[in-house]
Formats: C-alpha cells, sequence, structure tokens
C-alpha cells in the first residue's frame, strides 16, 4: 500500500478536543493537537450540586477548526493533499435541542446563554426523575423496550435528558424541533447539512443510548413516548428509523469547511460514534477481550460473533447492539459513572487549603500552587502502593457519581467506611483506588454470569497508560492480566481507522486495525496473595453497597 493516504481521527472528550492525523499504510502517527474546551474549563453552565454538567457547541466548532489546522500544519502541504477521509467520536449520551435546520440552539441568539438549550454531557444525572418515569412505564408495555439496554434506563442517556429539558424549560422545548447526539452533529455539521431530516445517525448511540432496534423497526412506536408524557408526542417522527454503522460514509466535506480549513471536498466524513466505541477499535478489541477504557469515568466494551450471540442479552448494562463497535459483530457495553473522577476529587479535597488559604496571600503564587496540587496523586500513589493492608484496612464504595452498570442507578452514593484516627490521605486514597477496581470487578463478574465469557483485559486511556499503581491493583483485584495498547490515543486513532475504512482504503475497519494497530507495550499480571486479600474485601464491598442501596431503596 502506497504511503499517501492519509486520515484524520477526531476525538471529543470531556475536556478537550484532540486531532490526530494518521498515515493510513502503517499507523504512523504524523501530527497530532489538543484544545481545551475555553467555557467548560471556566466551568461555565455546570453545577455539579444539581449534577448539571452542560457543554456549549461553540466549545465543539471552535475546537474542531483549531486542531485539525493545527495538526495540518503540523503535516506539511504533501500530508494536507492527501487526506482522504475525517471520522470522528465523542462522548455519549451528550445530546442536544435542535431547530429544524439542524442548528443547536445554542447557537441562536435566544438561546447563546441557556444551558437547556446547550449538549448535556454524558456525566449529567439531573434526568433521575425522568429516568424512574421511564423505567415504571416500559413495565406496562407488552414488548420489553429496555431489554437491548440491559433492562434499566439511565438518566444519563438520550429520552430521559430530552424529557427533562422539555419538562423544565418552556421557550426551548417550542423552539425544539429535533434531539440530537453529538457524534451524529459533528458529520452534519462537516458536509454542510441543511435539515435535521439528512442527518445520518450511529447505530452506536441510538442503539445503546436511546432504545433504536431492528425488532421494532427503530425507535419504539410514538405511543410509547406519547403516554409516557404528551410532550413527547410527535418526536419519534422527527428523530430517524435508519441507523448506520461507523465504517459508512456521511458525505463529503462541505465547501464552506473545505475553504475553512485548506483541504478538498473530496475528503469523505464517516458516520460517527461514542468515544468508548472508537477507543475500543484503536485499542485492537478482539471477540470476547474486554477493553477497559478508563479515565474520567470507564467504559468496558465487549464484542462477540453475532451467530455465537443466539439472542444473548446481559441485564444491568448499557446495551447489547448488533454493529454499535465493529460493524457485522455484536456490541456489548458496561462501564462506571466515575473512576478518574473520584481520584480528581479527591485531590481536590486536599487542594482546598492550598487554594484557598494560600492564594489570600498579598501577592498569591498560582504557579507555586499548582504545582504542589499536580504533585498529590503522583505522590499518594507512590505511599500508598507501600502500605500494609489487611481485611479491616478503610474500605470505600465508589458511587460517588451514581452507578452506571451493573443495574445503573443513579441516586446511589460513594462511601468511605472503618475511618479511625490512623487513617491518612494514602489510605483513603488507596481504598477510593480499591473501590473502583471493585466496580470493574462487579461488571466482569456480571458478564461472566450472564454466560458472556471474559478471555482476556485491555486497558486503554489516560489512567491505563499513566497509573501502574492503578493498573496493578486492578490486575490483583481481577485475578486477570491486563495488557494496555501501545497508542495513548486510541480515541482518535480508532476514528482514524474508521475514516481509513470510510475512504475505501481497507476493506473493513479489522483489516484497518491489523494495519494501523500500534499493539501492546505493558502487560500487569495478578499477585496471588494480593488477589486473595481482596477476594475477601471484596465480599465486604458488596455487603456495603447492598446496604447503600437498601438504605436508598428505603428513602
Amino acid at each position: 500500500m502506497a504511503s499517501d493516504n492519509y486520515c484524520i481521527g477526531i476525538d471529543y472528550g470531556t475536556d478537550s478536543v484532540r486531532c490526530l492525523i494518521v498515515d493510513a499504510a502503517s499507523g504512523r502517527e504524523v501530527s497530532s493537537s489538543l484544545f481545551y474546551y475555553p467555557r467548560w474549563r471556566d466551568g461555565l453552565y455546570c453545577d455539579a450540586s444539581i449534577n448539571q454538567f452542560r457543554q456549549h457547541p461553540l466549545d465543539y466548532v471552535e475546537g474542531l477548526e483549531t486542531v485539525i489546522k493545527k495538526a495540518l500544519a503540523q503535516a506539511g502541504t504533501s500530508v494536507r493533499a492527501n487526506i482522504k477521509a475525517i471520522s470522528i467520536d465523542t462522548t455519549g449520551s451528550t445530546p442536544v435541542a435542535v431547530d429544524e435546520t439542524g442548528t443547536p440552539l445554542a447557537m441562536l441568539p435566544a438561546f447563546e446563554n441557556d444551558p437547556d438549550a446547550m449538549f448535556v454531557l454524558w456525566k449529567d444525572h439531573s434526568a433521575i426523575n425522568e429516568m424512574a418515569a421511564i423505567n415504571d412505564h416500559a413495565k406496562l408495555f407488552a414488548t420489553d423496550y429496555l431489554r437491548n439496554v440491559g433492562g434499566i434506563y439511565s438518566s444519563e442517556w438520550f429520552w430521559s435528558k430530552l424529557l427533562y429539558v422539555l419538562r423544565k424549560n418552556n421557550a426551548v422545548r417550542n423552539a425544539c424541533y429535533s434531539w440530537v447526539e453529538h457524534c451524529d452533529w459533528m458529520p452534519f455539521l462537516l458536509t454542510g447539512g441543511k435539515h435535521v431530516s439528512e442527518m445520518k445517525r450511529s447505530v452506536c448511540s441510538a442503539g445503546h443510548k436511546a432504545l433504536w432496534a431492528d425488532e421494532w423497526n427503530g425507535l419504539p412506536p410514538d405511543s410509547f413516548f406519547s403516554s409516557l408524557d404528551p410532550l413527547l408526542g410527535g418526536f419519534r417522527d422527527r428523530l430517524y428509523s435508519k441507523t448506520y454503522t461507523a465504517d459508512q460514509c456521511a458525505g463529503n466535506l462541505s465547501a464552506s469547511w473545505a475553504e475553512k480549513l485548506g483541504l478538498s471536498t473530496n475528503v469523505k466524513i464517516g458516520i460517527g460514534a461514542m468515544d468508548a466505541h472508537m477507543g475500543a477499535v484503536g485499542g485492537q478489541i478482539s471477540p470476547y477481550s474486554l477493553c477497559k477504557v478508563i479515565g474520567t469515568s470507564t467504559c468496558d466494551m465487549l464484542v462477540a460473533p453475532s451467530s455465537e450471540m443466539n439472542g444473548k442479552f446481559v441485564s444491568g448494562i448499557c446495551g447489547v447492539v448488533d454493529g454499535s463497535i465493529i460493524p457485522g459483530m455484536i456490541g456489548m457495553e458496561a462501564g462506571q459513572s466515575a473512576f478518574g473522577d473520584i481520584y480528581a476529587w479527591f485531590n481536590n479535597v486536599l487542594a482546598w487549603p492550598l487554594r484557598h488559604s494560600f492564594n489570600q496571600a498579598p501577592v498569591p503564587d498560582t504557579a507555586w500552587i499548582n504545582e504542589r496540587i499536580d504533585r498529590l496523586i503522583p505522590e499518594l500513589s507512590n505511599q500508598a502502593a507501600q502500605l500494609a493492608w489487611d481485611e479491616n484496612s478503610e474500605l470505600s464504595i465508589d458511587w460517588f457519581n451514581g452507578r452506571r452498570t451493573p443495574d445503573s442507578n443513579a441516586l446511589l452514593k460513594g462511601s468511605i467506611t472503618g475511618l479511625s484516627l490512623g487513617s491518612d490521605a494514602p489510605r483513603i486514597f488507596r481504598s477510593l483506588v480499591e473501590s473502583t477496581c471493585f466496580g470493574s470487578k462487579a461488571i466482569v463478574d456480571r458478564f461472566i454470569q450472564q454466560n458472556i465469557p471474559v478471555k482476556e483485559l485491555i486497558g486503554i486511556g489516560g489512567v491505563a497508560r499513566k497509573s501502574p499503581f492503578v493498573m496493578q491493583m486492578l490486575a490483583d483485584v481481577l485475578n486477570m492480566p491486563i495488557k494496555i495498547n501501545a497508542s495513548e490515543q486510541t480515541g482518535a486513532l480508532g476514528a482514524a481507522m474508521f475514516a481509513a475504512t470510510t475512504a475505501g482504503i481497507y476493506e473493513k475497519v479489522e483489516d484497518a486495525m491489523n494495519g494501523m494497530g500500534k499493539g501492546f507495550d505493558m502487560e500487569y499480571h495478578p499477585d496471588r496473595e494480593r488477589a486473595a486479600l481482596y477476594g475477601k474485601r471484596y465480599k465486604k464491598y458488596k455487603a456495603i453497597g447492598d446496604f447503600i442501596e437498601s438504605m436508598n431503596n428505603r428513602n
């Protein structure tokens, strides 16, 4: 294969967007760039006390233009002339209200500062009441519309968020023509879509988050939604019935974006997908390998040949969807609502005196303060790794942002137990890390209990590559080896693999994975003694978790 085919992978994360330009023949990363969302960085439109997390579409649009231009400038003119395709992944479910042209309402002057007119980020849990209403309502129907999503609908997902916004905000409700996932809007934007009906929707987000399924010819019938709340009446008809896998083409780069980026209108734009799903492809997932995308939260991805699933479903996970990860295979998603976010929370607790006391100095040394805050987690990891640990050591539950899987429950809260006057920061931190590993074990156990084998573990994402302490504990808790993909940008790389497939450079995405993949450069093996100890402590974790859940149910 000639090395004159280049593809762009765009990876939208929670804090930033990354662009990666890749040589499609070898997978060589030619250039990359990163853009942090300025409005998100400044905490605009968010309120953690009520679980509200919103992102302005301008952060996404400005970021897209910036990262592509920077990466192209680094790559040079010969690469620019040979860009064949662009594919994009995003967080999800991260939907937004749009008008009939497909424009997010927050991009209109009347709604530019209205959080309900912005993208409702994946981790936004403000739709808890709507989630409960959907779960109760679904029980009234002979058809189990929740079967494909593990039997429980989540406040993090498409319909919960739409109903919450419609109920809460009259102005947005009156202006909202349709409801669109971030991963579907970005290709629509790049291809110059003029009407929301032209938008090609991803089977990835539709199947895992919006109840789309072949069995009921698309989305559940309008009667399901209108009988839940009349506000939802008619929305189904303004959404979609057909979906697309990520190896398909959404269209060509529009003339306006081609001029803006200095690219040709011959550049193909791939169908979008969620970040963890494309990240699993970049991480070289294979059948029955559980690919753990570990960052602020986790997404645990698993694929199986359709012929071997025989209609199996896994209760309590985020979905079983044909083609959502690799076309032609069943894609399964599970995950934890908070993983690295828990470490960040503890870091912020410890940093509070630094930020609020030293900043009162006549001339606060912000750089000095930030430098020391940045050292906290690495030093805590070093100290926690050296601790003597036993069955009665401090124990935490990882539901600080609710529980995603198994068995979604956004109302649950985290806990730290077994504290004494000897409980210092390293001991508490170790218990928090252990709790996130126990949450991962609960997911692995659920797959196995439901007759889905987990043959190996793959780690990708920031935590997987940067924290040996966490990854070794994860291997010990799961009592399985974990191999780490060599790429530090598996999301963007996976998007580039799909772009190469969209462009016809590879016949199928598995070929792109083989040709462009980075392989694995680290592996963590479990320690027998520690694994035995964690096995005993895991039983306590389950017992305390059951108690917390029972008390929550009473309330």
